[in-house]
């Protein structure tokens, strides 16, 4: 009788397992699904075109990213709250941004405003190494594990104020801004290496995306795009 019970009770077990896989299948494979439309009907159509731009965001599960109550809704075309009064950015915004720093594959990038994390994994698809900072502790100490966990090695995260930069690790091939300051902040500026970018939204109500390149110490700048995103949050002493 007790080996029928414990036959009965591994069977179900195994069966509930069993179970257990298959959704996580069907919902890593509906994630796959939505993450291939979001990059056809959201990103391409919209007219980027670098292929290792796009790849990563084909690679990249943005679901991972988003806290698990809305993750229904990762890959709609649209910015999404991920705690503290953030947002991760709109899939499209992400990818035309990262196309604009038109990486090869050898750069030092510094990323200010690291959120959730998902910019920062899109970024080391695509570069050799990504340094990224967040103001906020608790969202840099989750992105950090998370990506830690997702086995990102070329990776590093520091919490402090973004707009001072990383001094430790510049001069920076690129530098991507995810928040808004009024103006581009000199420390920035500074550890743009020579014939290196920036890609920042500038402005307080009305925003502009500006990529700003370093020629011979002159900057360049290009406004690209009208946005909106968060305000930069500065330590000013």
């Amino acid at each position: 009788m007790k080996k029928t019970l414990i036959l009965s009770f591994l069977i179900v077990v195994c069966m509930d397992s069993g179970c257990r896989n298959a959704r996580t299948e069907d919902t890593d494979k509906s994630y796959s699904i939505l993450r291939q439309q979001m990059v056809e009907t959201q990103i391409k159509s919209r007219g980027v075109s670098n292929k290792r731009v796009l790849n990563a965001m084909l690679k990249v599960e943005r679901h991972k990213f988003i806290p698990e109550e809305i993750r229904h809704m990762a890959y709609e075309d649209c910015p999404l709250p991920i705690g503290e009064g953030q947002t991760i950015s709109q899939p499209y915004i992400v990818a035309y941004m990262t196309e604009l720093l038109n990486l090869e594959g050898n750069e030092k990038v510094l990323e200010i405003g690291t959120g959730s994390g998902y910019q920062a994994a899109i970024l080391a698809q695509l570069c050799k190494e990504v340094y990224t900072i967040e103001i906020i502790p608790g969202l840099a100490i989750k992105a950090k594990k998370l990506l830690r966990n997702m086995n990102y090695k070329n990776i590093k995260v520091k919490i402090g104020d973004g707009y001072k930069g990383w001094d430790k690790y510049a001069p920076f091939d690129c530098i991507i801004v995810t928040c808004a300051p009024e103006e581009i902040p000199q420390p920035l500026i500074d550890q743009l290496a020579e014939g290196g970018g920036i890609v920042i939204p500038v402005g307080k109500y009305y925003q502009e995306l500006f990529l700003v390149t370093k020629t011979k110490g002159e900057l360049i700048k290009k406004s690209v795009l009208p946005v909106r995103f968060v305000p930069m949050i500065h330590q000013k002493k």
